[in-house]
């Protein structure tokens, strides 16, 4: 039965707005008397999304000029969650507009000519990820990892954080693109990181999420010296938030390698951070979506940006049981090892409800005229569209680091590649083991028919271009395939 949310006798515009989408919501369950709303329309959504790609935007979109590789990273990205392959021609369009992005001095920027950031980076590199390969007009050879390696060391800051542009602010939406960028592509370093995991865990919240960033806080020194960098106290600068805690939990996944090598072996509080992100979701009257802040309204976009932390939480527990022997532990330093609850105790699964969050998806989610949106009566758009099919797709499949499959990964490790370090083949086997658990299979609602592609719940692409980019970098031989 859907309770709606209690009142307190004082009415703000946050408890008005609260009741207003609970009753928009209500509207929107299926009942025996009136058309099913539980299929997937695909139909649709692919045209919505085929039209903006091969038509052009509408207008509207003219305030995202600075966002362009993001807007073909939403369209691609949602076109292979719908099991869809662009012609070789588009394909080409796509690679060579993506190209026209690169600054001259590494990264790429929002559009031609635009000064190289972060964000974009990513989109970009994902979208070539998506359409691009080996090869003359291939798109990959075409990124100069050289000079995107010395734009990346340019924005690290004394803290271990990034700015997402030269003079731009710290963000750890930017931290993760970078890594993400870097492990891609084969260029993260000891160096690139250092100070990097102490940063993120200083943006944990009390509540248990990741704030944007953290106060860096100096003492003075003797005026002949420079003031140094206090690791605490580290105030987080501002509120737990969806986006930050998905970008700063994938971020600290892949630094995993990077902090068991630390001397100083940071730490963050997993338990408080899996009682927030449990909060999120919403109760039966807010069909099962999530919310990305405390006391906000449910979002379909954050069906990815916090139901896609659960994977990442399982793979912080796999993590520990492959080094089970090493007495790992993944939590903070005040709780004890027989504290720990091991993955095969307690499902993460069993904190959190897959279906009622495709619910919400399917019943709320989809705009009647194609693709998909916050909530209604919102319209569709493309960001809405590729983050509601990412947390459709994390509802469906139970994606985690398989042991078997990393072993096998470290056996076909190639040796005799370029320039190896110790840290290339931690970093390849454990973003390559990500696979979906055999045995374990969800219930897809709605019926097999709605089902969209398995997406890699650090970067976002499916498994199959997460693994032609990086086995590509990496220059290891293509992995075998998952039964």
């Amino acid at each position: 039965m859907a309770i709606p949310t209690p009142v307190d006798s004082y009415p703000s515009p946050t408890s008005k707005s609260q009741s207003e989408t609970e009753e928009i919501l209500l509207t929107h369950l299926p009942t025996d008397s009136g058309p099913s709303t539980s299929q997937l329309q695909k139909n649709s959504h692919l045209q919505f999304v085929a039209r903006n790609l091969i038509q052009g935007f509408p207008v509207r979109y003219i305030s995202q000029d600075a966002s362009q590789p993001w807007l073909l990273f939403w369209t691609l990205q949602s076109l292979s969650m719908l099991q869809v392959v662009l012609d070789p021609n588009n394909r080409q369009r796509a690679i060579d507009t993506l190209l026209a992005f690169q600054h001259p001095e590494g990264g790429f920027g929002g559009g031609p000519g635009q000064m190289p950031h972060l964000l974009p980076t990513y989109a970009a590199v994902c979208a070539l990820a998506i359409v691009g390969k080996p090869g003359e007009k291939g798109g990959w050879d075409a990124i100069d990892r050289q000079k995107m390696y010395d734009f990346f060391k340019s924005l690290k800051q004394p803290d271990g954080s990034f700015t997402v542009s030269r003079n731009g602010e710290v963000d750890v939406r930017g931290i993760y693109c970078l890594l993400s960028v870097a492990t891609l592509l084969n260029i993260i370093t000891p160096e690139l990181v250092e100070g990097t995991p102490e940063f993120l865990a200083s943006c944990q919240t009390y509540e248990g999420g990741f704030a944007s960033a953290s106060f860096p806080y100096f003492v003075p020194e003797p005026s002949h010296s420079a003031p140094t960098l206090l690791s605490s106290p580290r105030p987080p600068l501002g509120e737990a938030h969806g986006g930050y805690t998905f970008c700063a939990v994938a971020s600290w996944v892949l630094l995993k390698p990077f902090i068991e090598h630390s001397p100083s072996k940071p730490l963050i509080n997993t338990r408080l951070l899996t009682r927030w992100l449990v909060q999120m979701q919403g109760v039966p009257i807010e069909l099962g979506g999530f919310k990305g802040r405390t006391n906000k309204l449910v979002d379909g976009c954050y069906a990815w940006w916090v139901g896609g932390c659960f994977a990442l939480l399982r793979g912080l527990d796999e993590e520990a049981a492959y080094h089970k022997d090493d007495h790992e532990v993944s939590t903070n330093a005040n709780e004890k090892d027989e504290d720990w609850v091991d993955d095969e105790e307690i499902e993460i699964d069993d904190v959190w409800n897959p279906t009622a969050l495709q619910e919400y998806l399917l019943y709320a989610g989809q705009h009647p005229a194609g693709g998909l949106r916050d909530k209604p009566p919102k319209p569709a758009d493309a960001y809405h569209t590729v983050y509601c099919l990412a947390g459709l797709s994390t509802a469906q499949h139970r994606m985690n680091p398989d042991r078997t499959r990393r072993k096998v990964l470290e056996a076909l490790w190639d040796e005799k590649s370029e320039n190896q370090t110790w840290w290339m083949k931690e970093v390849y086997t454990r973003s390559m083991s990500w696979s979906e658990a055999i045995g374990k299979k969800r219930t897809v609602l709605g019926g097999e028919g709605n089902r969209v592609n398995a997406t890699h719940p650090i970067f976002n692409l499916t498994t199959t271009h997460t693994e032609g980019i990086m086995t590509h970098f990496y220059q290891q031989p293509t992995p075998p395939k998952r039964q």
